[in-house]
């Protein structure tokens, strides 16, 4: 499989992602944040688990239980947050911020060398992402703001160490892992500060449904599998195609408007995701090599 091949699959994820706004406000019931998170993460951790049929092993236990914190238990805590909180589009471009976060813990952590033409790509997603938000109608609840940006900084940190700690298994069995202890994790605190759901409809169970299986388990499939091949930095400004399609998607299902300032920060975000690349391919000119595997 080609560098090309890896990058676009690992598009996928962050592209589908920009669909969890539109199921998260039109298919659920509000107000039950971490108990949405918990139903999204758990069900599809079993159900991996069911397949690899394989547990952790030694320090793989706390890593897990670190990895499904960050990127599943506290990101999607907060970012159903958020979701519940601020339009769809507002929602989906707060956490903009987290490829510059990545840049630099993943200097810190892996030793990745910060590239100017990194941080100006960064930039320039995020100026797009703004260009997205300031809409006449785009409310900006703070305490939706901050739990955006808490969550940028949650899965920044998970994306970052899930490179670092490669373990000696599929990437299918690593989300199994994730995605099972993030919804254990997730399950006492949803059934002790949310009250019980209302009885679900059809179309309840049906967003439930896709947020588990193709929301989770095939997106952070593909997510985890790009990480095991390409540096962090290089795949986090993948990130804004999250909001992109939020907002098409809030064009195209909910009659939400569409600015030509919207327009221009789509395609200002699209050219920041070509120049992060593009920074990556001026460094290095042949595949990067896995971390080593680490025990």
């Amino acid at each position: 499989m080609t560098r090309k091949t890896d990058i676009l699959l690992t598009a996928l994820a962050p592209a589908i992602w920009g669909s969890t706004y539109l199921v998260t406000t039109e298919f659920l019931p509000a107000g039950f944040p971490l108990t949405v998170a918990m139903l999204r993460a758990l069900p599809a951790g079993i159900l991996l688990l069911l397949v690899v049929r394989q547990l952790p092993k030694g320090t793989w236990w706390f890593k897990i239980i670190l990895l499904g914190a960050l990127n599943f238990t506290i990101f999607w805590w907060l970012l159903f947050e958020a979701a519940y909180r601020l339009p769809g589009g507002v929602a989906a471009t707060v956490g903009a911020i987290q490829p510059l976060f990545v840049i630099f813990l993943a200097h810190i952590i892996l030793g990745s060398t910060i590239r100017a033409l990194s941080i100006i790509a960064a930039l320039t997603g995020i100026f797009g992402v703004a260009l997205l938000i300031l809409t006449p109608n785009a409310a900006l609840d703070p305490v939706g703001l901050g739990a955006g940006i808490a969550g940028a900084l949650s899965m920044a940190c998970g994306t970052v160490l899930s490179r670092h700690w490669q373990p000696p298994v599929s990437p299918l069995t690593f989300t199994a892992w994730q995605l099972t202890a993030g919804g254990i994790l997730l399950l006492p605190a949803a059934m002790w500060l949310e009250p019980p759901l209302p009885n679900l409809d059809t179309a309840n169970i049906l967003g439930l449904f896709y947020l588990g299986l193709i929301g989770a388990a095939l997106t952070y499939l593909l997510w985890f599998k790009g990480l095991a091949r390409i540096e962090p930095s290089i795949i986090a400004p993948l990130g804004f195609l999250s909001p992109v399609t939020a907002v098409l998607l809030g064009w195209f299902a909910l009659n939400q408007s569409l600015t030509p300032a919207q327009i221009t920060g789509m395609i200002i975000v699209l050219c920041s995701v070509w120049l992060s690349q593009h920074a990556a391919h001026i460094r290095v000119k042949t595949p990067i090599n896995p971390i080593q595997t680490q025990s």
